[in-house]
């Protein structure tokens, strides 16, 4: 009877231990120790990330830059082309230089011409500046669609890695195939969620560049109007 109590003791006890090593071994598993066993595909998935969070906000503060109000500046610009002071207009648009300085000041080199060519120089022109302003954006959509795909071919791999293995061992085990495609399906994590920061900052920039059209075009309505009512 006593020994039989010293048994369970014992099995109690190297159950606790057991447990103890499997919490341990758990608790020890950081995120870069999951990065890595992922395998080779982690690499082109991390140098799509850094590209996507590069292009981010590069052109994050390029299109801010670009979206800041200053409302001063038409104010001084419809002084000066009322007061015929056109080479301080152009010197102010100069300095200014921002996307609807640089549209302005193509539109007062063609003070003198008709309505109609100021309004397609200030269209072109302020299509120009949007074009520099989306410079890059595209690539960002890119990485948003190529993300998941390179995790969803990391995964297959793995998971053709392992039914190989299984091929080739005697016994078929939970832990030969949990252990396999666990580190597998880290590709596939990352890859949608690189996929989905990706496709969250393309649309966010998108938006930010909405306000700077809507702007532009304001302004160019406004430059428009001013010059029809000093004709």
């Amino acid at each position: 009877m006593i020994s039989s109590i010293i048994l369970q003791i014992q099995v109690a006890d190297s159950v606790g231990h057991v447990q103890q090593a499997v919490v341990a071994k758990q608790a020890s598993l950081s995120l870069l120790d999951l990065l890595i066993k992922g395998g080779v595909i982690m690499i082109p998935i991390g140098i799509v990330s850094l590209l996507a969070v590069y292009i981010f906000l590069e052109r994050y503060f390029a299109i801010r830059k670009a979206s800041k109000e200053d409302n001063s500046f038409m104010n001084k610009i419809r002084e000066y082309i009322i007061n015929l002071k056109i080479d301080q207009a152009k010197a102010l648009c100069e300095s200014a230089n921002t996307p609807e300085s640089r549209m302005i000041e193509r539109g007062i080199g063609r003070i003198g011409k008709s309505i109609g060519e100021v309004e397609r120089t200030l269209e072109s022109s302020g299509k120009f500046e949007i074009t520099k302003l989306e410079k890059n954006l595209r690539i960002l959509g890119i990485v948003a669609g190529i993300a998941p795909m390179l995790g969803f071919i990391g995964t297959i791999m793995g998971v053709i890695k392992i039914f190989y293995n299984i091929s080739l061992a005697d016994n078929i085990s939970i832990g030969l195939i949990a252990g396999g495609l666990y580190e597998k399906m880290i590709t596939s994590a990352s890859g949608l969620i690189i996929g989905i920061l990706a496709y969250s900052g393309y649309h966010y920039l998108n938006i930010l560049l909405d306000k700077v059209i809507f702007k532009m075009e304001n302004i160019g309505l406004e430059f428009v109007d001013l010059l029809q009512k000093e004709a």
